[in-house]
């Protein structure tokens, strides 16, 4: 009997801990909850966050008919879709005929992609630049150096998008562009040829993106390329480097100096 007393007062104990724990956890939450909403709209710190794709494209829209200068656009994910560049051209015309120098850097694979392709030719014709790289590091859109603007999760453009504007934050990501665009091929010549090791842009890109151990799918979605079409890079890097697992052409390229020692 001293022992089921003792066991029924434990039983009331841990289901009291159980309760209270519950209670903070759903009151966390909550304050989540209303941190998030009261938050979300306002600019701290030099960053505005914007919900959901209505909202993001007229935020852009205001902010764009205030752009004087230039407007740098990266723009990954290969061909980009037909829509989305039908409901860009009214704006980018407006911004061409202002005298805005625009400058837009797709996926060298895009150039496989006959709508993405006849899109540039426009904007070329119509004042704007265009180049192509053999990967992009993430979507972004720079107006007149002074605001930024990027997703908040690049998988996803509906998840949101942050409105940038500190100073030394935009040096940074307009460092990036320029980078980025001075080694880029501008649309309407060919590729890069082949480098002294025998790779061209794509496999270069694909060998240090392996080497920083992504995967053939995070590979495929870099270079804007099919899965398939990544893997098939990769094995034909490995046949190069004489591997016979990615172990060994990691370690084999690094030997030879086409990736950073510190990667093996």
């Amino acid at each position: 009997m001293a022992i089921q007393a003792l066991m029924a007062r434990q039983e009331e104990r841990v289901a009291a801990e159980h309760h209270r724990t519950e209670q903070i956890r759903l009151a966390a939450a909550q304050l989540a909850a209303d941190f998030t909403t009261s938050r979300a709209h306002q600019n701290i710190d030099g960053i505005e966050r914007l919900d959901g794709l209505d909202e993001i494209r007229d935020r852009i829209r205001l902010l764009v008919r205030d752009v004087r200068e230039e407007v740098l656009a990266l723009a990954p994910g290969g061909g980009q879709q037909a829509a989305n560049m039908e409901a860009a051209r009214p704006q980018d015309q407006a911004l061409l005929e202002r005298g805005v120098r625009m400058r837009t850097l797709y996926l060298d694979s895009v150039r496989n992609s006959p709508a993405t392709v006849t899109y540039a030719k426009w904007l070329a014709e119509h004042g704007g630049e265009v180049r192509t790289a053999p990967s992009l590091p993430v979507r972004l859109t720079i107006l007149d150096r002074k605001i930024a603007i990027v997703p908040v999760d690049d998988e996803n453009s509906s998840a949101g998008a942050l409105v940038l504007t500190g100073a030394g934050t935009l040096t940074a990501l307009s460092a990036l562009f320029d980078t980025i665009w001075t080694r880029a091929t501008p649309l309407g010549t060919t590729t890069r040829e082949r480098d002294p090791n025998g790779l061209n842009s794509q496999e270069q890109a694909a060998l240090h993106l392996l080497g920083q151990g992504l995967t053939d799918e995070a590979v495929a979605k870099r270079l804007g390329v099919s899965p398939r079409t990544a893997r098939r890079i990769a094995a034909d890097l490995m046949e190069l480097l004489g591997a016979r697992s990615r172990f060994q052409a990691g370690c084999r390229a690094v030997a030879k100096g086409w990736l950073p020692a510190d990667l093996c």
